[in-house]
């Protein structure tokens, strides 16, 4: 359904939804358009494997009712977004081999394919300028925007990311391996799926605030019920290798920069957030003890007072 159709439906007392997809050249993205259409743009970027529900319900709800019109969507691959695979067979061992060595990766494709996504998405919004805010490899991603597309980046927020740099530390050991398949339910019936997916949930979230068993399975079931895209995550992963670091762009960054990272983060070391920090001029850091590679609601307040922050000193400068 187009931007159009759904422009007067409301699906919430509190503030207009509109779904739609958008031809972004190659792909289709499903994306969702909260709050009003004369608001600030505001364009949320998910992690790997995630679909645009990942994003708190609360977060956005925030965000919106704080002036922001807030755009998220599914990356390629994911959710109801389309497919992207050219064949390239997607050797994750074997990429990260390489990587190490410094040797060319082919994939199918890249984080720059996805950040020319959002550009694509955005056009089909008419939407010169906005907000950006990405987690994880969302963070990657809002960082290349901000630092290929100046011109049509107002803020930038990233959160639990990184420049992905090869020397930085790599996920904690137990959770690598349980990435790779070892020590974890097999198959794709849903509730092996979700059995899968809770043990690697428990082992990325915030030790200090932990969220309940019974919560993150509702969510991970409704996700299933939703789009179950394992080979997609495989080629998501693959990308994010391929693309390499990324630090040497960031310097081309200049607009107000928000850094937000968890202390305890065992997926994404904190190392990885302080350095793109180091390397976007003026970034702001936020260390946030006792966070680990999630969205805890205990949380949610401080993420949006930071980006909501962020967000205002463009109009300061």
């Amino acid at each position: 359904m187009t931007l159009t159709a759904m422009h007067s439906k409301t699906f919430n007392q509190h503030h207009p939804v509109r779904q739609g997809q958008a031809n972004c050249g190659p792909v289709t993205i499903h994306y969702q358009d909260e709050g009003y259409l004369t608001d600030k743009p505001l364009l949320l970027i998910m992690g790997l494997g995630s679909q645009l529900t990942l994003w708190p319900t609360e977060l956005v709800n925030t965000l919106v009712d704080e002036g922001f019109r807030v755009i998220r969507f599914d990356n390629r691959d994911i959710g109801l977004s389309s497919s992207a695979n050219n064949g390239i067979d997607a050797d994750l061992k074997k990429a990260m081999l390489r990587s190490r060595l410094r040797l060319p990766i082919k994939s199918n494709y890249t984080l720059f394919d996805m950040v020319s996504d959002c550009i694509n998405l955005l056009d089909h919004l008419d939407l010169p300028k906005v907000h950006v805010v990405g987690a994880s490899m969302g963070g990657m991603i809002a960082q290349l925007f901000a630092a290929l597309h100046p011109h049509r980046t107002l803020s930038l927020t990233s959160i639990m990311s990184t420049t992905n740099e090869p020397w930085l530390p790599m996920p904690r050991m137990d959770i690598l391996l349980n990435m790779a398949g070892y020590g974890v339910p097999r198959g794709h019936e849903k509730e092996i799926a979700i059995a899968r997916s809770l043990q690697f949930w428990k082992k990325i979230s915030s030790p200090m605030y932990p969220t309940p068993d019974e919560e993150i399975l509702a969510r991970l079931a409704a996700d299933f019920d939703r789009a179950y895209r394992p080979s997609g995550y495989l080629r998501q992963s693959h990308a994010i290798i391929a693309t390499g670091g990324c630090r040497k762009l960031l310097r081309n960054i200049d607009c107000p920069t928000q850094i937000i990272h968890g202390s305890s983060d065992p997926l994404v070391n904190k190392k990885g957030g302080i350095d793109s920090a180091k390397s976007i001029r003026r970034a702001k850091l936020e260390l946030i003890k006792g966070m680990g590679h999630d969205f805890p609601k205990q949380l949610l307040p401080r993420l949006g007072e930071l980006i909501v922050y962020n967000a205002l000193q463009t109009h300061s400068r």
